[in-house]
C-alpha cells in the first residue's frame, strides 16, 4: 500500500507552518515534506517530527531567490559556488530532520540562452551533489516540471530526466516523478512508470500526486489515480507518496480520498 506524505507546504494552510506537522498527524499521515525548510531552526523541525511521529520524506535545496523568482540554480552558468553551498546547507537539515532524499531544483533557462552550456552545468553539479550526499546515506533527486506552471523550467520530461541520471551515473541520483506534472506535459503515466521503476540505472526516487488540470484533491481530475496507486504497488515501489496539491477547501475536509489507503 503506498504511504503517503502531506506536502506542509501546500496542505494545512488554514493553520501556522509549525502547526501543520500536528494537523497532519491527526489526519492519519506519517510522513511530511515541504518545499524549503531553511526559515527554520532544524532543531525546532525536529522536535516537530519527534513529537507527531511523523517521518521526513523530502524537502528541496536552497533554490536561489524563490521571491525574486528563481527555481532552482543547478543548470545556472557561473552559480556553481553558491550550489555548492546550497548542497552543504541542505545536507546539514537533511542529517538532523533524518529524510533519505533530497530534491535539487534545475532551475530556469530563457529561448536565447545556450542550454548546452546549462546541461553541461547541470552534469557537473549533480555529479558534485551526488558525490557529498553519498557519504550520507541520502540520495539526490530531480523533478521534471511543467512549463504551464513554471515557464521556462530547465527539465520537463521524464525520458530527458532520466536520461541525465543516467549520463552522471551516481547510483544516489534518481528522478522525481510527479504525475501531475508528467501528465500536463506528456501523460502516459502507467507506460512511464513501468518503464523507469525498473530501470537499471536512475529510476524513480519519490513520487508526487495532485488532480489534473487545478491541482486539487487526487480524486478530482482526469487521473485515474486509485489504478495508479495499485500499480505503483505492483511495481515495488518502497518511497514516499507525497501529496503536493492545493486542497480546495480545508485539507482535512477533503481527504476522503485518503481513508481507503490508510
Amino acid at each position: 500500500m503506498p504511504r503517503f506524505a502531506a506536502n506542509l507546504t501546500m496542505m494545512y494552510n488554514e493553520h501556522a507552518f509549525l502547526e501543520r506537522f500536528p494537523a497532519a498527524a491527526r489526519d492519519g499521515f506519517k510522513g511530511v515534506e515541504f518545499l524549503f525548510p531553511y526559515e527554520h531552526a532544524a532543531a525546532e523541525l525536529q522536535a516537530r517530527l519527534r513529537d507527531n511521529g511523523l517521518t521526513q520524506a523530502l524537502f528541496n535545496a536552497p533554490p536561489g531567490d524563490w521571491a525574486a523568482g528563481e527555481r532552482g540554480i543547478a543548470s545556472l552558468p557561473g552559480r556553481e559556488d553558491e550550489f555548492k553551498r546550497s548542497i552543504a546547507t541542505a545536507l546539514e537539515y537533511t542529517q538532523a530532520l533524518g529524510n533519505k532524499k533530497l530534491h535539487v531544483m534545475a532551475g530556469l533557462i530563457q529561448p536565447q540562452q545556450d542550454r548546452a552550456r546549462h546541461r553541461a552545468v547541470y552534469l557537473e553539479n549533480l555529479a558534485y551533489a551526488a558525490a557529498q550526499a553519498a557519504a550520507l546515506g541520502v540520495t539526490i533527486v530531480i523533478e521534471p516540471i511543467n512549463t504551464r506552471d513554471i515557464p521556462g523550467f530547465f527539465l520537463n520530461r521524464q525520458d530527458d530526466a532520466q536520461a541525465i541520471c543516467a549520463e552522471v551515473g551516481a547510483s544516489n541520483l534518481q528522478v522525481q516523478f510527479d504525475l501531475y506534472h508528467c501528465q500536463i506535459v506528456e501523460g502516459d503515466l502507467a507506460v512511464k512508470l513501468k518503464r523507469d521503476m525498473v530501470r537499471p540505472q536512475a529510476g524513480i526516487g519519490h513520487i508526487q500526486i495532485a488532480g489534473v488540470p487545478e491541482r486539487h484533491e487526487p480524486d478530482i481530475g482526469e487521473i485515474n489515480y486509485p489504478y495508479l496507486f495499485e500499480l505503483i504497488d505492483t511495481l515495488g515501489y518502497q518511497g514516499w507518496v507525497g501529496c503536493e496539491y492545493r486542497p480546495r477547501a480545508a485539507t482535512s475536509d477533503g481527504l476522503g480520498w485518503l481513508k481507503p489507503w490508510l
